[in-house]
């Protein structure tokens, strides 16, 4: 897909998706997915896969013992979420390392984790899902190296995410959900995944669903994931109000909301 014409006249440069991950993307499009082939195609970019290994044998995934290879990864974790941490590290190699990101990829890899296994619980898209998470707030990191010091300055002034994008409008003329939905749109991701993150910060704000009717099901795993990582206790609130508008059922939902952030609470305890 192709970038939005108007975000090309803001001299704002997208970055083009990593050649490992359009390979992994074509492997993840097969019906009959490769579990082997993924995992090989990992670890023939040596870099990439000593990240992936450090990221499956961190606390996050509470693994009983030390995976030794990305393809015992793959069997203890499953397709989609070494696929995520793959892209994950793609994302983050697109972008110069700097402190101000760090809390960004953190949250994204917690994010993607939560969306995609809320996804896989409730039968819905679940790579759709983890990969909405992973690159809600990439858009940041796009202004942030169009920018830096700018950027900087408007990250430390911010006291939300609305606020930040009002910020973003008065000095580059394109806020990140915007940014971020197009390098999602230029990476390949689906559609509902580009809602999701194209919406995300209107959503979160008013609790509502802007997002078509058809695109709105991962929209609504983004504000329950949000909730769950910085308001548990406005869950049951969140889940009674989006539920509906995304067609899901909320009693569903609500039990597999609490079930993943029990597992990844044990996960982590599990691990330290």
């Amino acid at each position: 897909m192709s970038v939005h014409p108007r975000l090309r006249t803001l001299d704002i440069d997208i970055p083009a998706k990593p050649d490992i991950l359009v390979r992994l993307s074509l492997l993840l499009a097969d019906d009959d997915v490769n579990l082997q082939a993924i995992a090989e195609l990992v670890e023939r970019d040596m870099a990439l896969a000593a990240s992936v290994m450090k990221a499956v044998n961190s606390s996050l995934y509470g693994l009983k013992g030390r995976v030794q290879s990305v393809q015992q990864a793959v069997t203890y974790l499953g397709m989609r979420e070494v696929a995520g941490i793959t892209f994950e590290m793609g994302l983050r190699a697109a972008f110069p390392p700097a402190p101000e990101l760090e809390p960004i990829w953190a949250r994204a890899t917690r994010r993607g984790l939560l969306m995609g296994r809320l996804g896989q619980a409730l039968g819905g898209d679940a790579w759709g899902a983890h990969s909405a998470g992973l690159f809600e707030e990439c858009g940041k990191a796009v202004l942030f190296r169009h920018a830096s010091d700018h950027y900087r300055s408007m990250l430390r002034a911010a006291q939300s995410d609305v606020e930040l994008c009002q910020l973003e409008h008065a000095g580059f003329g394109v806020s990140h959900d915007a940014l971020g939905a197009a390098l999602c749109e230029s990476w390949g991701l689906g559609t509902a995944a580009v809602a999701s993150v194209r919406f995300h910060v209107q959503a979160r704000d008013a609790v509502e669903l802007p997002a078509p009717v058809g695109k709105r099901g991962i929209l609504a795993l983004s504000l329950v994931a949000r909730a769950l990582m910085d308001a548990p206790a406005e869950l049951e609130d969140v889940v009674t109000r989006v539920a509906p508008q995304a067609e899901l059922d909320a009693t569903a939902l609500l039990r597999a909301a609490r079930r993943v952030y029990e597992q990844l609470e044990q996960a982590a305890a599990n691990g330290r």
